[in-house]
C-alpha cells in the first residue's frame, strides 16, 4: 500500500488516481487545509489527519501495510512564505521530520518527495540541470531544500531510499475533467487566464513586456499534471525494483512557454479574447526558467507527453464543468 500525504491536493489527487489505475492500493492522509476531499478517488482509503501529529501517523501506519510514502503535503505560496516563514518551516520541515521519524519507526524505507525548482533560486543559466547550484531566495524554496538535505542524512544513517523530483509549474487537469486545479487564492497563470475567460475575473495582468525573450514576456516551464503523476510513479517503481541509489531529478519540458504564448493558447482553445493589463515587472522575476529532463529520461524513461495546447484543453474542460471549483458557489 502506498501512503500519499497531501493526496487531496492538486498534484496529489492526480497521482492517487494514476496509482489506482495502475493497480496500487492507496491510503491518503490530508488535513484538508488546502485540499479537497471531493478530489480523492473513492477507491482510495482516506484518513483526515495531520503530518505534525504523531498520533495520526501511528494510527495510519498501525492500521495499513504501508510500503512507500509519496509526500505532497507542503505549503507552497512563495509570497506567503516570505510574510509567514514560521508556517513554512513548521509545515514543510518540522512536520516532514515527524513523518520521517514514524517511517523509520515502522520500517518504511521508500520515500518520493515532491520538491520544487525553487530550490535553484535565480540560476545563472537558462537551462537548469540537476547539477545547477541550489540557492533558494525565499523560505518556501529553503524549506524544500532543507528536506532534501535531511533525506541525504537519513539515507546515510538509517538506510532510507528516496527520489526527489524538482519542477516548476504543474498545469492542466485529468483528461476526464473529473478533477483539476482549485486553489484559494489562485496564483497560477493558466487557471487565472481561464477564469478570466469564463468571466470570473475582469482582466489578466502581464508583469513586464521588456524581457530579453523572443516576445518580451517571461518564459516558464509547464508540465501537465498527469505527466507529473507518471514521473512520481516511475520514481516509486525505481525504488520498488530494488535500486539502492537515491536520486534527484528535474521534471521539465525543456523549452518553456512565454506568458504571451500561454495567453494566446488559452484564447485559441476557448475561442475567447482576453482583456490584458500590462504592468511593471515583479521584483526577482528572471526572464527564463526552464528545466532539463535529460537525466530522468535517460534513467527512468520519463518525458513530458502533453503539449501546451493539451494542458490548456484539459484545464478548460475542468473549468467549464466546475466553474466554481469543487465548492458550489465559491470562486477559488
Amino acid at each position: 500500500m502506498i501512503l500519499v500525504a497531501g493526496g487531496a491536493g492538486y498534484i496529489g489527487s492526480h497521482t492517487v488516481k494514476e496509482l489506482l489505475d495502475q493497480g496500487h492500493q492507496v491510503v491518503v492522509l490530508d488535513n484538508l487545509s488546502t485540499g479537497h476531499q471531493e478530489s480523492i478517488d473513492n477507491r482510495a482509503v482516506f484518513v483526515q489527519g495531520d503530518l505534525s501529529n504523531p498520533a495520526d501517523l501511528d494510527r495510519l501506519f498501525g492500521m495499513h501495510p504501508i510500503q512507500a510514502v509519496m509526500h505532497f503535503a507542503a505549503s507552497s505560496l512563495v509570497g506567503e512564505s516570505v510574510t509567514n516563514p514560521l508556517k513554512y518551516y513548521k509545515n514543510n520541515v518540522a512536520a516532514t521530520l515527524t513523518l520521517l521519524e514514524k517511517m523509520m519507526e515502522y520500517k518504511v524505507d521508500k520515500f518520493i518527495f515532491s520538491s520544487t525548482a525553487a530550490t535553484y533560486g535565480i540560476p545563472e543559466t537558462d537551462m537548469i540541470v540537476e547539477s545547477t547550484p541550489t540557492n533558494p531566495i525565499n523560505p518556501y524554496g529553503r524549506s524544500k531544500l532543507m528536506i532534501e538535505h535531511i533525506l541525504k542524512d537519513f539515507q546515510d544513517a538509517y538506510g532510507l531510499r528516496y527520489v526527489v523530483l524538482r519542477y516548476f509549474n504543474a498545469a492542466g487537469a485529468h483528461i476526464s475533467g473529473a478533477i483539476g486545479e482549485d486553489h484559494a487564492p489562485e496564483t497560477h497563470l493558466i487557471p487565472l487566464v481561464l477564469q478570466h475567460l469564463l468571466g470570473k475575473r475582469e482582466t489578466i495582468s502581464v508583469f513586464g513586456t521588456d524581457y530579453d525573450t523572443h516576445d518580451g514576456t517571461c518564459i516558464r516551464d509547464y508540465i501537465h499534471i498527469t505527466d507529473l503523476a507518471q514521473a512520481h510513479i516511475l520514481a516509486l517503481q525505481s525504488l520498488q525494483n530494488g535500486t539502492k541509489k537515491s536520486e534527484t531529478y528535474n521534471l521539465g519540458n525543456g523549452k518553456g512557454f512565454s506568458v504571451k504564448e500561454v495567453i494566446e493558447m488559452c484564447e485559441k482553445v476557448t475561442g475567447k479574447k482576453a482583456s490584458i493589463v500590462h504592468t511593471e515587472r515583479r521584483t526577482g522575476d528572471p526572464a527564463m526558467l526552464v528545466a532539463s529532463s535529460q537525466k530522468i529520461y535517460a534513467e527512468l524513461g520519463w518525458k513530458a507527453q502533453y503539449s501546451l495546447e493539451e494542458m490548456i484543453e484539459t484545464a478548460w474542460k475542468w473549468h467549464i464543468s466546475h466553474p466554481n471549483g469543487y465548492k458550489k458557489g465559491v470562486l477559488s
